[in-house]
């Protein structure tokens, strides 16, 4: 595949993100140079177009006619306080006086009324859709906001998840995208939980160094990343909308890991767009640019979405990509099922 793409070489050099330009703030904090580049850039996915035109065909199962991976990252399984004061204000203005009591008296009623253990609600709505959906949970003791959670209160959740044939994964600790020993102490304690090996990795605020954070991850065990997207924009990073083996220029060698590319944050699409009907245009053209070239497209919307009065309208939407990817023929399915699927599928890369 690396042939076709290097035709171009303005493509190549995005590709391979060769000193990763897209990044504002630094080489790890993963915010686009909106100043710098044109958000038409962004939403093309030059070197999947590339493979494409030069005879890329990706058969998914059952003749789907893309991808779509959705995923959710697990920054909370208990309200901060900040939270909870804000979805009590809004149960107070919307007159909703089960949802002011599920959100002022779990606290006095113990942990396991949070309402951010949400998880079966979450797997209700996708599976009306014939979907399924990633978890990734946090494991890290340390954080620059607060101590999260500890991951041994989840241990029974994510019993139910993996049962009902969901997937869980390891949210990378925000120090831990550099951290070989930090990640492998991670996983380990997750896997020490869930009983089972973990392939699957998405680090928090998708900090990542390119290539040296792929490497430690794929010594660490981990089969495939999730975390190559955009903290304040959505789009495609390095220009595809296919999963991908990332390729090393200094070692001149494909690492050994598959990236599933992240394309639409919840947080992200709605900061950059103004209103829901400009979200949900934005998710379409991205969705609709995933069809087009058969490609997968990955969408991460977090858990608190699901059971924030605030944030209604983000639930709300979630709902209608759903139903937009089941009409549209998109096999949605988690990460895991799609790295399982891409490793033995017999694809002819051009």
């Amino acid at each position: 595949m690396y042939g076709s793409i290097r035709q171009r070489p303005e493509v190549w050099k995005r590709f391979t993100a060769n000193g990763d330009e897209f990044n504002q703030h630094s080489y790890v904090d993963s915010y686009c140079n909106l100043e710098k580049h044109d958000i038409r850039e962004i939403l093309s996915p030059d070197a999947s177009m590339m493979l494409v035109e030069n005879g890329l065909k990706v058969e998914l199962p059952d003749e789907r006619r893309f991808g779509v991976c959705l995923t959710h990252d697990i920054d909370d399984i208990y309200p901060p306080f900040h939270h909870t004061l804000l979805s009590m204000l809004h149960s107070v203005k919307g007159a909703n006086l089960e949802q002011l009591k599920k959100h002022s008296l779990w606290r006095f009623n113990g942990k396991h009324e949070s309402p951010y253990l949400n998880f079966r609600e979450i797997m209700d709505i996708e599976e009306e859709y014939g979907a399924k959906s990633s978890f990734y949970f946090l494991t890290a003791e340390k954080d620059p906001r607060r101590f999260r959670y500890n991951i041994e209160d989840a241990g029974t959740y994510m019993g139910e998840i993996v049962d009902r044939g969901w997937e869980v994964g390891l949210h990378g600790g925000y120090y831990s995208y550099d951290n070989y020993e930090e990640m492998v102490r991670e996983k380990q304690r997750l896997e020490n939980v869930l009983g089972r090996p973990v392939i699957g990795f998405r680090n928090h605020y998708l900090r990542m160094k390119i290539n040296q954070s792929w490497k430690m991850l794929s010594k660490a065990g981990f089969k495939y990343d999730t975390t190559l997207g955009f903290n304040n924009v959505v789009g495609f990073r390095n220009g595809m909308c296919h999963p991908f083996r990332p390729y090393d220029t200094e070692e001149s060698r494909a690492l050994d890991i598959l990236e599933i590319p992240l394309n639409i944050m919840d947080i992200a699409l709605f900061e950059y767009t103004d209103s829901f009907s400009q979200a949900w245009e934005m998710a379409k053209q991205i969705l609709d640019t995933g069809a087009k070239y058969n490609g997968v497209i990955t969408v991460l919307w977090h858990n608190n979405i699901f059971s924030s009065p605030n944030l209604k309208d983000w639930k709300k939407l979630y709902v209608k990509i759903l139903d937009y990817c089941n009409q549209k023929n998109a096999w949605i399915t988690s990460c895991g099922d799609m790295y399982e699927w891409w490793r033995n599928a017999d694809i002819n890369y051009p």
